[in-house]
């Protein structure tokens, strides 16, 4: 049987890289009994960084979900990566649950990445409550932190509990909702006693918990004019406040505590089955036009919100059951395939373990394996109604390395091992450039394709190498031209023979070439001009200034002559391309480079050191946005200057900027860089011929 909807709760846990989400995960778990000891990601013995490359980083690059029971009801909790790299598993995690747990970092306060999920969390409309962590450390405080995020999320915030005691002498929490006061010893299962609120906290205690009824108070009139008139409260009243308040992001709670030593885990569990909202009590969700109901006894529609290429089990898929009930060995149709889809076994994850169960419920999240054509973003349906989840912006990859397999032969194995990282992480980016002829991966950062070559490696046994892409430049004519081409060989036998005349033009830039016939009176026969066309087409390939493609360039063919027995396709073609090199040298060729529009995010205090760093990089800044503790700079910047600027970003910022960038036009290389690029490209194509 399957868990009533009503009963379950879906959590995210997000926030910024750092904040301990993966120790609270963890914490959760044991408090819950859902695994026997407190793993560490010091010690690399959590449950939910469980891959190999987590390990060494000690951080999270994949979400992993996790259910366990907690006060008769089913908790299905998703410990998301904080690195803003990894977003696409953040956001994926965000799309299927009803509540979010912020996890704060109790020294840092609120950071960029956590107001980015913030707005996110904030358009899909999400119940957040917000737990602020590592309170036991030098320089935390828990009250500079709810400014921070009073400042960052508005005056909804609203703490629910404070701390006793500050940094290592931290030893409980206070509960402002039934005024009690717990205290934590050690780090085991029962470690929390009831204690008196303690004499010197009391006056801080009340003055918070004015605060919290203000704002609980406030989203309900009938509250509201008994609490003015100093009428008591009851205990259900302000819990079921909350709890409305909560459901739709009237308010956020926060708590506080400290995931490591398990101190105020099981007050979380019970604000979670508590204050966050089920299935049912959040509402339907509306796709299209139609509304999904978390009910059993309509149609089923689950949603696919992400996918692990899993080199055992092959692809493994994680779903939200949104109406309807999912059972094994049943059939479904993949709406986005139109395919029928076989369910084999259904999995769930009870801490660390697989287990298999045989249906999902509404409103539940499970996963199953080996479905043929299903993959991140389809939904599973007992009909075929093509619906589409709203789709959720995700960041540009803007790290792009050209790869190469380094066995030979391995260019098939690298690029199915690709393709299925892919399916799992849709910012990474994958094509060949057309131009350069390189297969281009790209990320959202150095440490997120450090991570996809590693993939690369362990799962699939791939080892390929990386080296910044070639920048693809191009050429074009700056004046008109003429010029004669003239292809005659006579050996013995048959000989060839083609003559044509030609002028060429600038056009504007991204008009891309045009060839004009002009021949009058059939001095080359009309069989033979497109062979002539084909020559200057060939030419256009390799341009005379560094051998670049040559654009956006006008070709009228005006004149030639033909020889009755040796005029072939073959001369004409050779004739052509002749002229066409001849006329590009003499119409003022020019160097081309991609010019990027760079959106750069960084904090205040570092907005002067970016704009001068993209200065530096020839870059024209187009205008800046300031809002809460961050700016937004626009620039043009030349692509060749943006090669290494990653790591150079993150230097400069520490760590707290983030970039995008996307294609805008191509323009003139100024003079001294274009000598350095003409060198660069001779010493290459010589390096060729050598």
């Amino acid at each position: 049987m399957h868990q009533a909807a009503d009963r379950i709760r879906n959590v995210a846990l997000v926030g910024h890289r750092g904040g301990g989400k993966t120790s609270l995960h963890e914490a959760l778990l044991f408090e819950a009994g859902a695994v026997n000891r407190l793993g560490s990601v010091i010690d690399g013995t959590t449950v939910s960084d469980a891959d190999a490359d987590e390990k060494s980083r000690q951080m999270s690059i994949a979400a992993a979900l996790t259910s366990f029971q907690w006060d008769g009801r089913k908790v299905n909790l998703i410990d998301t990566p904080g690195d803003s790299s990894f977003i696409a598993d953040a956001l994926g995690a965000l799309r299927v649950c009803e509540s979010a747990i912020f996890v704060i970092n109790g020294v840092m306060g609120v950071e960029v990445h956590t107001t980015r999920l913030w707005q996110r969390a904030a358009e899909l409309d999400l119940a957040r409550l917000i737990y602020v962590n590592m309170l036991d450390r030098e320089r935390a405080d828990f009250f500079r932190a709810l400014e921070s995020l009073k400042s960052a999320f508005g005056p909804h915030v609203v703490a629910t509990e404070i701390p006793i005691g500050v940094e290592h002498e931290l030893s409980g929490v206070i509960d402002l909702v039934d005024m009690k006061a717990y205290r934590y010893e050690g780090a085991s299962r029962e470690n929390c006693t009831e204690i008196p609120i303690p004499d010197e906290l009391r006056s801080q205690a009340e003055e918070y918990r004015e605060k919290l009824m203000d704002e609980v108070a406030e989203n309900s009139d009938a509250l509201m004019e008994r609490y003015l008139e100093g009428e008591e409260i009851s205990h259900a009243e302000i819990v079921a406040a909350l709890k409305d308040g909560t459901n739709h992001g009237a308010i956020f709670p926060v708590t506080c505590g400290v995931a490591t030593r398990n101190l105020g885990t099981n007050r979380l569990l019970d604000a979670i089955v508590e204050d966050l909202p089920s299935p049912v009590k959040h509402g339907g969700l509306q796709v299209g036009e139609l509304t999904l109901d978390p009910v059993e006894d309509k149609e089923l529609f689950a949603y696919v919100y992400k996918t692990r290429a899993d080199p055992f089990a092959g692809r493994i898929n994680l779903f939200r059951v949104y109406q309807g009930v999912l059972k094994q060995d049943s059939q479904v149709l993949n709406t986005r395939a139109h395919a029928k889809e076989r369910i084999g076994q259904l999995l769930r994850f009870d801490g660390g373990q697989t287990g298999h169960v045989n249906e999902f419920g509404p409103g539940d999240i499970g996963a199953v394996a080996k479905l043929k054509e299903t993959r991140a973003g389809d939904w599973l349906a007992s009909r075929d109604e093509p619906i589409q989840m709203p789709s959720i912006k995700l960041p540009a990859p803007v790290m792009a390395f050209a790869v190469a397999p380094k066995s030979k032969g391995d260019e098939d194995k690298v690029f199915t091992a690709l393709r299925r990282l892919q399916e799992e992480d849709p910012t990474i980016d994958l094509h060949r450039d057309e131009q350069t002829g390189e297969q281009i991966v790209a990320g959202l950062s150095q440490v997120h394709v450090e991570v996809i070559v590693e993939r690369l490696h362990s799962r699939f046994g791939a080892d390929v190498s990386l080296k910044p892409p070639r920048v693809p430049y191009q050429e074009t004519i700056r004046r008109p031209a003429k010029a004669h081409g003239r292809h005659k060989k006579q050996t013995g036998g048959r000989g060839q023979f083609g003559d044509c005349h030609i002028e060429i033009s600038p056009r504007q830039p991204g008009e891309g070439f045009e060839f004009v016939n002009a021949i009058k009176g059939g001095v080359i026969p009309t069989g033979f001009i497109p062979a002539v066309e084909k020559g200057v087409i060939e030419a256009l390939g390799q341009g005379v200034v560094a051998g670049y493609p040559v654009k956006d360039v006008r070709v009228r063919l005006y004149d030639g002559s033909y020889h009755t027995v040796d005029s072939s396709e073959m001369a004409f073609k050779i004739a052509g391309a002749l002229a066409m090199r001849q006329a590009l040298e003499e119409a003022a060729p020019v160097l081309l480079e991609p010019v990027m529009l760079v959106t750069v995010s960084a904090p205040d205090d570092v907005v002067g050191d970016v704009i001068g760093d993209l200065n530096s990089r020839r870059g024209r800044p187009l205008g800046m946005d300031a809002s809460g503790g961050m700016s937004e700079v626009k620039a043009e910047v030349p692509m060749a200057e943006m090669l290494s600027y990653a790591p150079d970003l993150r230097s400069i910022t520490g760590g707290r900027g983030e970039f995008t960038m996307e294609f805008l036009r191509y323009e003139e290389v100024p003079g001294h860089l274009a000598g350095k690029v003409v060198d660069e490209a001779r010493a290459e194509s010589e390096a060729v011929k050598a």
